[in-house]
């Protein structure tokens, strides 16, 4: 069965490539030549990412859009011209137009928060990393679900559980898009009000295991009062542009932090720092930032995505410190259990 789909989805590739770059004028040489590369490129993508495609017409809209992707890298990448700068190509977003991705995976509600107003940033180390604690969940993977503000948030909760010094544990990310009812499930919803939901009802967390992610909206299940892991007692949000050595300060002093980001370009994201490409103006992501490197030529911001570990820097994502880069310092929250 499976070697007649392969034949079936091989068949339909070569005929529908055939007929969109053969024309009366076009030799078998230009057409083989053609073949040789951007189709060959494509079959590639349909192996490695496992694509199934129903006919001919959904094969030729995803083919286009592939197309449209490659020639975006082209761009996108001439402006790497350090060793550590991002590099853009195919992942598992390149047969996509650029309206499903946004409307898809870019489902985050941003919310205005205040100005930072702390005291100075005392003394800092040069490099932060969460992980290295062994405090951070592993990389995760919404799926086709405009989740990432959920994500986000229960990140955030069971790190900074774990640096108070409790097992590291995942949570249900499920029960959040189920339950918190200010918030649209998978069609979006914003940290901010998430955080203040769960101060507010006291919610206690369960574990994934018992609450496990289904990337669809379902019916809140309900437990006792009692039941559940932790629970938010407080948090915070605020905008720390032109601030971010204060943000560092509040990473390394509450752990992990839920920032909202503008990811438009994350669509192509290979690896390496972003220093170009997103703006401060549309922040329309959830992440979680778990780290900061200031010991190389370009220092950085490691936060965490997810959008599993196929994707950029094994899930990660590195944003150039400094400068705003993306929205990284727009909105940021940290949690108080």
């Amino acid at each position: 069965m499976q070697l007649c789909q392969e034949f079936k989805l091989t068949l339909l590739a070569l005929l529908s490539v055939a007929f969109l770059l053969c024309g009366p004028n076009v030799s078998s040489g230009d057409t083989l030549s053609k073949l040789n590369s951007s189709e060959v490129d494509f079959w590639a993508f349909i192996r490695k990412f496992q694509r199934e495609y129903e006919d001919s017409e959904e094969f030729e809209r995803r083919y286009f859009y592939f197309q449209n992707a490659t020639k975006r890298h082209v761009s996108l990448n001439s402006f790497s011209s350090e060793l550590q700068s991002a590099q853009y190509g195919i992942n598992q977003f390149s047969d996509l137009s650029q309206e499903e991705f946004r409307d898809v995976y870019l489902r985050a509600v941003f919310h205005r928060a205040p100005p930072f107003s702390g005291l100075t940033a005392p003394k800092l180390p040069a490099k932060l990393d969460w992980r290295d604690k062994a405090v951070v969940a592993p990389v995760q993977d919404q799926g086709a679900c405009g989740s990432c503000w959920a994500f986000s948030v229960v990140g955030a909760i069971q790190s900074v559980r774990a640096i108070g010094g409790s097992q590291l544990v995942q949570l249900s990310v499920q029960q959040l898009i189920d339950c918190s009812f200010q918030n649209a499930g998978c069609s979006g919803g914003s940290p901010s009000s998430a955080l203040r939901w769960l101060e507010q009802t006291r919610l206690k967390l369960a574990t994934q295991s018992e609450y496990p992610y289904q990337a669809a909206t379902g019916i809140c299940r309900f437990f006792s009062p009692s039941h559940g892991v932790v629970a938010v007692r407080n948090f915070t949000a605020h905008d720390f542009s032109g601030q971010e050595e204060a943000m560092m300060a509040e990473l390394l002093q509450r752990g992990p932090l839920v920032a909202v980001v503008d990811a438009v370009s994350w669509q192509d994201y290979l690896g390496g720092i972003i220093q170009h490409h997103c703006s401060s103006h549309y922040s329309n992501h959830a992440v979680l930032v778990v780290g900061y490197d200031t010991t190389g030529n370009i220092p950085y911001w490691i936060v965490q995505n997810s959008w599993g570990t196929t994707w950029g820097n094994q899930g990660y994502v590195y944003i150039k410190m400094g400068g705003n880069i993306c929205g990284i310092a727009d909105s940021v929250a940290a949690v108080f259990l």
